[in-house]
């Protein structure tokens, strides 16, 4: 017996799902920043190098934010180290926390659990009109992350030609697949990034 699986991987792990947490990129992306208020900066950096500079100004908040990939019904946890007056950090229709004044490192945390269905949610930061430029850096979302949707397997295998010594297979292509594994008797015999193989 022949039978076919999709070369697609399912991963689940608690870990920091933000992308340039620290900035440490020097750049801001995935990052985005309400009317180019955002920059990434050297001086002052919690750690590493770099870290995120907001400018508030009287008509701005300077909201920096990121979505990022979790898991419906799962548990976060939402931090980041701030500096400045009025420093905002939270989840998009979820919790978020915030500080009056730090002059110096000041870590904010919050934690929530996302709703039935939810597959992403929007991170922020921003900081409050007329009150300065405020700094952010070690940002983490910590809890679950989004699992990729697995392929469904091929349809319509069949012999296309035999010989002797061997057997010809297609398939069905399957939508998202990047390549398909043929196995026999349960053990895997080979691999293919077609809808096609020779054994």
């Amino acid at each position: 017996m022949v039978s076919l699986a999709t070369g697609a991987t399912h991963a689940r792990a608690d870990s920091n799902l933000v992308v340039n947490p620290g900035f440490e990129t020097g750049s801001l992306s995935p990052w985005t920043c309400t009317g180019g208020t955002g920059s990434v900066t050297s001086t002052p950096a919690h750690t590493g190098t770099h870290a995120l500079a907001g400018a508030a100004s009287s008509t701005d908040d300077a909201q920096c934010t990121q979505t990022v990939a979790v898991q419906p019904n799962s548990a976060y946890t939402l931090s980041a180290y701030v500096e400045g007056n009025y420093v905002y950090l939270g989840a998009t229709n979820y919790s978020s926390t915030w500080t009056p004044g730090a002059s110096s490192w000041q870590q904010l945390s919050t934690s929530f659990t996302t709703g039935a269905g939810v597959t992403s949610v929007q991170i922020y930061l921003h900081g409050w009109y007329a009150q300065g430029t405020y700094y952010a850096d070690d940002v983490s979302l910590v809890g679950p992350g989004g699992t990729a949707q697995v392929p469904p397997a091929p349809t319509g295998l069949a012999v296309t030609g035999t010989t002797s010594s061997s057997v010809s297979l297609s398939w069905g292509a399957s939508s998202g697949a990047t390549g398909y594994n043929v196995y026999r008797g349960g053990t895997k015999v080979g691999s293919a990034t077609g809808t096609s193989y020779t054994d």
